[in-house]
């Protein structure tokens, strides 16, 4: 039996989000190595304080980020047991979706905060896991790695007088990820099945369109904080495949372009690579947006380049969006104080 002072919930500070912990006897469940990561003190905290700062809307029950460290006080050890024993089941996210660009719009799935948190412990282990192995030019959701960087490689593929890219674009990516391709490549940095279940639980947990509740057969809904390392450790291998063929490319999430010398090349670069998404990672290659063309033809990331790649501009469809929100934050009709404008104004300015 524990002392006293090894049964207090660990806090992230004194006082402050208790997240861990709970009295162990000789009928607790052992946790696996990998879920014992997962359920470090350490982990969780920084788990609790990543959710914290993401903030975000509640999920199907209505809790707020804010309510999440009271309720885990009172009800932590109990969730742990049942992670441990593998009764625990996620809730269905909470379906919303916001407007694209071109006018349609992209659906969100939003957990519930307990089930953000837990998630975002999870997606911790993995990540630690699989980022030696990812491959360098893999630039999304990675830490150290940014879009920018991504763009910038390309400029330099560009200079090296590789001014062809294949263009290619993954149909819906996050809701047609197959689940059992998935889970077999998880499976192989992460051989742990109790991880591997509750992992496959949250793909499987459904999602909540105002009264029903529909299920999830493939895809990771975007919205949760595991779906951005799952979409990588999916695409991890698209990209040893384009390694194994010595082809230069960024890929950011979805979005990859591909750098050849001349057009025929990327032809067949293009075929090759359909018919190897399309077989092999049983994805959809959108043949509408998918092309073979210049680089300052394309935009990649919201940038594209001068001619022959001797520098970096902004896409005229990013500066064309940009406008338009403007337009809509600056409105007279918002019925918002100046003050709130300006506020409004500044967080999507310095954010672009």
């Amino acid at each position: 039996m524990a002392s006293a002072k090894q049964l207090v919930l660990p806090l992230v500070k004194p006082g402050d989000e208790p997240v861990a912990g709970n009295r162990e006897n000789s009928h607790s469940v052992q946790p696996s190595p990998w879920m014992a990561r997962v359920l470090s003190r350490d982990n969780l905290n920084r788990a609790l304080k990543q959710v914290r700062r993401n903030k975000g809307a509640p999920g199907i029950d209505g809790m707020t980020v804010d309510e999440l460290p009271d309720y885990l006080r009172q009800h932590w050890p109990e969730i742990r047991q049942q992670l441990l024993q593998q009764t625990y089941r996620p809730k269905p996210v909470r379906r919303v979706t916001i407007p694209k660009a071109n006018g349609g719009s992209r659906p969100l799935g939003i957990p519930t905060v307990l089930d953000r948190f837990i998630q975002q412990a999870i997606a911790q282990v993995i990540q630690q896991d699989w980022e030696p192995r990812f491959h360098p030019h893999s630039y999304g959701f990675r830490p150290g790695r940014s879009a920018h960087q991504a763009v910038r490689y390309g400029q330099h593929c560009a200079r090296e007088g590789r001014n062809w890219v294949v263009d290619l674009d993954l149909e819906a990516f996050f809701d047609r990820v197959n689940h059992d391709r998935l889970m077999a490549r998880l499976k192989r940095h992460t051989p742990d099945r109790p991880l591997l279940r509750l992992i496959n639980w949250y793909l499987k947990a459904g999602v909540q369109i105002g009264n029903r509740k529909a299920p999830t057969p493939e895809g990771v809904p975007q919205g949760g904080p595991l779906s951005p390392v799952l979409a990588n450790v999916v695409l991890d291998e698209l990209d040893w495949e384009l390694e194994r063929r010595n082809l230069k490319f960024a890929r950011y999430a979805d979005d990859c372009q591909i750098y050849v010398g001349s057009r025929r090349a990327g032809e067949r670069v293009m075929v090759s690579l359909t018919r190897f998404i399309e077989d092999s990672l049983r994805l959809t290659v959108n043949t509408r947006k998918s092309a073979v063309d210049r680089p300052w033809k394309r935009s990649f990331l919201g940038f594209t380049l001068s001619r022959k790649g001797q520098r970096l501009k902004v896409a005229d469809k990013a500066i064309s969006k940009l406008k338009t929100q403007i337009r809509i934050l600056s409105r007279r009709t918002r019925g918002h104080s100046l003050a709130q404008v300006i506020a409004d104004l500044k967080e999507t300015l310095l954010g672009w």
